[in-house]
């Protein structure tokens, strides 16, 4: 195969495939099956596309092919017939047959139907039959579009683990029979916090990538912040989902700056902050406002948010209030206590206290041995030893990060580092 027209494939798929899973399981009500044959699309995209060319749509395309295979398993099963039976059948099975009106007709209308698909696919995939791991690895499944060995990175579990967990949340769902829809009002606290945990999971995907060539994932974080959006009006007296949308403005309004002329990594200290998106801070900034309203005392998303805030309101990077962004760390710690919440917090110490108070602390968490297979651990370990004169060990500590990472550019940003040290 072209490895152009694969590469666009696999582009193409990590935007779309999550939508085309959300349209079809409304027709068959079942987020397992709906995943087997949006792959099963994608088959055959890579069976037809290299020899008949990308399409124009080729989002469209997709999806009309996974219709269409939905339709036929309708057909051929008595059971799930009967449930096309009991939904009426449903509006979004009628228009798959017919196909020229879909791919000519995605207006915004339909936009916003797809979005109402989305958000029942996350409801669904949070559904609290799940365990809390589940959930949030189904949702990184279906939704964030990455890869169970990526999603097993982020839990810190091996591959075998993770793909096991999908396997099994996906059957309970099927098993009890969860509705393909929004809770009700009554429900939509119980099942918000799961939803929310699941959108920043795909946004910090998007934001800095656990695996391949890219830094960051644009598409990826901008979906995470449209459904962060959505979740925000849906419930607009949830002050953490306005927590979360501030949260994420904040962070992405600093992707323009977070790379170089030739694409590499750009840290945010080092970052020309002229280049911060300003509509995206002042609309971060306006929700954390609408959040803080709502919130006392304040919780984990919130808390975040206004540790984001604080880089945000400082123009040059030395004027950073680094006591502030510290003691935020330590009320986060009190709110969701996590070893990551406790290496950020000596990050901020070591700027606000010195680097050896930040590295005390860094060197407690590696004793614990909770974040081993973290590299972000031995990295700030690397920053802190390199500011302390101790270049040696810095040295072999970005190495060691630069081993365990598995993002092709960050590997390099971690390497040049440790050439860089000096004795």
């Amino acid at each position: 195969m072209n490895a152009e027209v694969e590469r666009s494939i696999a582009a193409v798929w990590r935007i779309e495939s999550a939508k085309i899973v959300a349209v079809v399981a409304r027709m068959v009500r079942d987020v397992g099956l709906a995943e087997e044959l949006a792959q099963d699309a994608l088959v055959s995209a890579l069976e037809h596309w290299p020899q008949q060319g990308i399409p124009d749509k080729p989002g469209a395309w997709l999806t009309t092919t996974a219709k269409h295979a939905a339709l036929d398993r309708l057909r051929r099963d008595r059971v799930l017939q009967q449930k096309l039976e009991q939904i009426g059948l449903d509006l979004e099975a009628q228009e798959a047959l017919i196909v020229p009106d879909f791919v000519d007709g995605l207006d915004a209308a339909r936009n916003d139907v797809i979005g109402d698909d989305l958000l029942r696919l996350m409801f669904t995939a949070c559904h609290p039959v799940l365990s809390l791991d589940a959930r949030l690895a189904l949702t990184l499944k279906l939704l964030g579009g990455l890869s169970t060995q990526e999603i097993a990175r982020a839990f810190l579990v091996p591959e075998a683990t993770m793909a096991q967990r999908i396997v099994r949340a996906k059957r309970t769902l099927g098993e009890a029979g969860v509705p393909f829809e929004l809770p009700p009002p009554q429900e939509l606290g119980e099942r918000l916090g799961a939803v929310l945990e699941a959108v920043y999971l795909i946004f910090n995907e998007g934001y800095t990538a656990t695996a391949g060539e890219d830094w960051m994932r644009p598409a990826l974080a901008d979906e995470a912040l449209r459904l962060g959006r959505m979740l925000a009006e849906l419930a607009p007296s949830e002050p953490e989902a306005h927590g979360l949308v501030a949260l994420m403005e904040l962070q992405a309004s600093r992707m323009g700056a977070r790379l170089d002329a030739e694409g590499r990594p750009v840290l945010l200290l080092d970052q020309d902050r002229s280049r911060w998106d300003g509509v995206l801070l002042r609309r971060g900034l306006a929700a954390l406002e609408r959040a803080a309203r709502l919130q006392q005392p304040r919780e984990p998303y919130v808390l975040q948010a206004e540790i984001a805030a604080c880089h945000a309101r400082a123009h040059v990077a030395d004027s950073t209030d680094w006591h502030a962004i510290a003691a935020l760390y330590g009320e986060l710690a009190q709110v969701q206590p996590s070893p990551v919440v406790e290496l950020n917090r000596a990050v901020a110490v070591g700027m606000a206290d010195g680097p050896a108070a930040g590295l005390a602390l860094a060197d407690a968490l590696a004793l614990e041995g909770k974040l081993d297979g973290y590299h972000w651990l031995p990295s700030v370990r690397a920053d802190l030893l390199s500011k302390l004169g101790r270049v040696e060990e810095a040295r072999a500590e970005f190495e060691r990060a630069a081993a365990m990472t598995a993002n092709g550019r960050e590997r390099e940003l971690l390497l040049a580092r440790a050439r860089a040290q000096r004795s």
